[in-house]
């Protein structure tokens, strides 16, 4: 992203929180970025993809606000605490933008912000279930899929009540209570059996994840460029081992799997991690 297209998204998304999306015209945009309309079109093929722009630059500003956050974290508990209250920070500071959007419903758009917006909820169940693990034990796995989706409707509801709220809070003290709720539900889940087991989660998130069409190469280019955002060199060295090895005539299963494990720790990862390990689980 150039610097000509971050100024248009900062104005995007100063004028939508103020006006609204519906009534912020491209020629407003455009003014007050100081281009003309036809200049806009160069950087953003509609408002729409203006908006899409937008959503992506949050999400990546949360992707680098948790990993600064957590960097030295080793303690899982502490690190999902962390993490949750980045994201609570981050989306309290963009209170009013969020709040505008949600009152229109522009969340989703059209079928490309859809498909962002999806993916990036399915990543963040793949990291709350993984965090789940960790501070749990592995125990916990065959109810980590149920776990993971009372903690998100525990987040989503007060996330809510972040938005359309003035009031401050303790967000620390706030995710600290989630979590100690959901230390409550984990010390008797073992009385009852799973609902969401693995094989219906993994049947679910195969068909909504990546649609039909979705194909290796198509994954393969979209992690490609994830890589190219984080800007870590040993990342770019481990995709073009994987790539290698994924065009090779007979892959081997065994250096494609070690080699996404270089790729944990990378929320925006995890989504392809999960597909590409499937897509070879049996070679």
């Amino acid at each position: 992203m150039n610097e000509k297209e971050m100024q248009i998204i900062e104005v995007g998304m100063r004028l939508f929180a103020s006006k609204g999306f519906s009534t912020t015209s491209v020629q407003e945009i455009a003014s007050e970025s100081g281009i003309s309309k036809g200049a806009f079109y160069l950087h953003f093929k509609s408002k729409d993809d203006l908006l899409l722009g937008i959503l992506q630059y949050h999400f990546d500003m949360i992707n680098k606000s948790i990993i600064e956050e957590t960097k030295e974290i080793d303690n899982p508990r502490e690190k999902l605490i962390r993490e949750q209250m980045a994201v609570y920070s981050h989306f309290i500071t963009h209170r009013d933008l969020l709040v505008m959007l949600a009152k229109e419903q522009a969340i989703p758009r059209n079928e490309t912000v859809k498909q962002l917006i999806f993916e990036k909820q399915m990543e963040s169940h793949q990291n709350y279930r993984k965090s789940i693990i960790e501070i749990y034990g592995s125990e916990v796995e065959p109810f980590s899929w149920d776990i993971t989706i009372i903690l998100e409707g525990i987040i989503k509801s007060y996330m809510g009540i972040l938005l359309f709220s003035t009031q401050d809070f303790d967000l620390r003290k706030l995710t600290e209570y989630m979590l100690n709720r959901l230390d409550s539900i984990v010390k008797d889940i073992h009385k009852d059996q799973p609902f969401f087991t693995k094989e219906k989660a993994e049947t679910v998130l195969s068909n909504f994840l990546f649609s039909e069409q979705t194909n290796l190469s198509t994954v393969m280019r979209d992690l490609e460029e994830e890589i190219e955002k984080l800007g870590a060199d040993e990342l770019a060295v481990t995709f073009q081992v994987l790539q290698e090895e994924i065009g090779k005539e007979k892959p081997r299963g065994p250096v494609i799997h070690g080699m996404l494990s270089n790729f944990s720790g990378y929320p925006t990862l995890q989504s392809y991690r999960e597909f590409i390990s499937q897509h070879f689980s049996d070679k």
